[in-house]
């Protein structure tokens, strides 16, 4: 299975806590991909200046200690976010569903506004 964390699972599997048991173990199965994308980087690190987020700031450190694979935003990437229907605004979120469709991911998440795309999902 090819997985793209959502931020929170990916802050939550840091953390060591709040995880579904099914996407714990879809997570830590070494068979699996697992991908963070740049976006969620992103994301992180605009919320965690602005106060509103405590994360790590080795980012980078934790993909590499977890063997998460980092998922950079291409230009078809950005097309495919812009092109999307209007069910969600978040634009981090539309980045995450456009690479799922785009590289055949399943996103792990809980936020139910990625539902109304034709993404696969895996609650988190």
């Amino acid at each position: 299975m090819r997985l793209l964390l959502d931020i929170h699972p990916f802050l939550w599997w840091m953390a060591d806590r709040d995880l579904a048991s099914d996407a714990r173990a879809a997570i830590a199965d070494p068979t699996n991909d697992v991908f963070v994308s740049a976006a969620t980087a992103w994301e992180i690190s605009i919320k965690r200046a602005l106060g509103k987020l405590r994360a790590p700031d080795d980012l980078t450190a934790q993909l590499e200690t977890n063997a998460f694979k980092p998922l950079p935003i291409s230009v078809d990437h950005a097309i495919a976010a812009g092109s999307l229907p209007r069910h969600h605004d978040d634009p981090f979120d539309r980045m995450l569903i456009a690479q799922a469709l785009l590289e055949q991911l399943t996103v792990v998440t809980r936020d139910p506004r990625f539902a109304p795309y034709d993404v696969r999902l895996l609650a988190a």
